[in-house]
C-alpha cells in the first residue's frame, strides 16, 4: 500500500515530522510517500493561508494520486479536504477529521489542544464542517511566539501538557488532540502525564487510510461527491486543468 502524506505547507521541516509519525505506526507492507507543498506559507494558521493550502493541494493531489492507494492532508482542519474528495476516486482523508473521529471513539468529548491562539477561529469552523461541535469539549490554545516551526512541540510540550490537564479538569474532556502538524507524534511522548486518552492525527489518520484502502470502496457516482462533470479552465497547472476537464 502506497500511502501519500501531503503537507499542505512549505516546511519540509514539518513534513519530516509527519513521515516520522507515520512511519512509527503504518502496518507492514505500507509506504508512506511525503510530499510537500512547492509554494505557500511555513503553517496554515488562518482561514485565507487554509484556502490558499487547499487549492495548492488539489493541485498536488491531480499530479500524484495516480501514484498512491490513499492521501492523507496532514494539516488540521483539512484545507481542501471537501474538494479533493469530490474530484478524485482515491480515499482521501483528513489529518482533523482523523483525530476528532478517532477521539468520539474514545469517549464521549474531546479537546482540541495547539500551539497558537490564531489557529482557533479555523479550527472552531473545521469542527463545525464536521458535524461535530457537541463532541468538542473546548479549543485550547497556547499564547506567545515560539522559535521554529518544526521545533514548536519540543519547545512548547510541558505547557501543551499543561494546557491538556486543564480541559481535562475544566471543560471535562474525555479525549485529548495534540493539533497541528508540528505537533507530530508528540502524543504518545507525553501520554502518560495526561489522564485521558491522547490522540496523535497523524497516527489517526494513516490507520484510517489503511482500513479505507482495505475496504476498498467505490468512488461515488452519485451524490453531492460524485466527479463533477467535465469544464475547461485556463491558467491552472497542466494536471489539475486536465483533471477537472476529464482529459486524463
Amino acid at each position: 500500500m502506497r500511502l501519500l502524506m501531503l503537507n499542505p505547507n512549505t516546511s519540509t521541516g514539518v513534513t519530516d515530522l509527519i513521515v516520522a509519525a507515520a512511519e512509527t505506526v503504518a502496518a507492514p507492507g505500507t509506504q508512506i510517500i511525503p510530499a510537500t507543498a512547492p509554494r505557500g506559507v511555513p503553517y496554515i494558521a488562518t482561514r485565507a493561508e487554509a484556502v490558499i493550502g487547499g487549492a495548492i493541494a488539489l493541485e498536488m493531489l491531480s499530479e500524484l494520486h495516480t501514484g498512491v492507494d490513499a492521501a492523507v492532508i496532514a494539516a488540521f482542519a483539512d484545507p481542501g479536504l471537501g474538494g479533493a474528495r469530490e474530484l478524485f476516486p482515491i480515499p482521501v482523508i483528513g489529518l482533523a477529521e482523523a483525530g476528532m473521529l478517532t477521539a468520539c471513539m474514545l469517549g464521549g468529548r474531546f479537546a482540541i489542544v495547539t500551539f497558537a491562539s490564531a489557529l482557533e477561529p479555523w479550527y472552531r469552523e473545521c469542527v463545525a464542517w464536521h458535524g461535530l461541535e457537541k463532541r468538542c469539549a473546548s479549543i485550547r490554545t497556547l499564547d506567545g511566539t515560539f522559535r521554529a516551526i518544526s521545533a514548536v512541540q519540543e519547545e512548547k510540550a510541558d505547557l501543551l501538557v499543561s494546557l491538556a490537564c486543564r480541559a481535562v479538569e475544566e471543560d471535562q474532556a474525555d479525549v485529548v488532540l495534540l493539533a497541528g502538524a508540528p505537533l507530530a507524534g508528540l502524543g504518545p511522548k507525553v501520554a502518560d502525564r495526561i489522564p485521558v486518552p491522547v490522540v496523535d492525527c497523524v497516527a489517526a489518520a494513516v490507520k484510517q487510510a489503511e482500513t479505507l484502502v482495505t475496504l476498498a470502496p467505490q468512488k461515488a457516482r452519485a451524490g453531492t461527491f460524485k466527479r463533477p462533470a467535465p469544464k475547461p479552465s485556463i491558467g491552472l497547472p497542466n494536471a489539475l486543468s486536465n483533471w477537472l476537464a476529464h482529459r486524463e
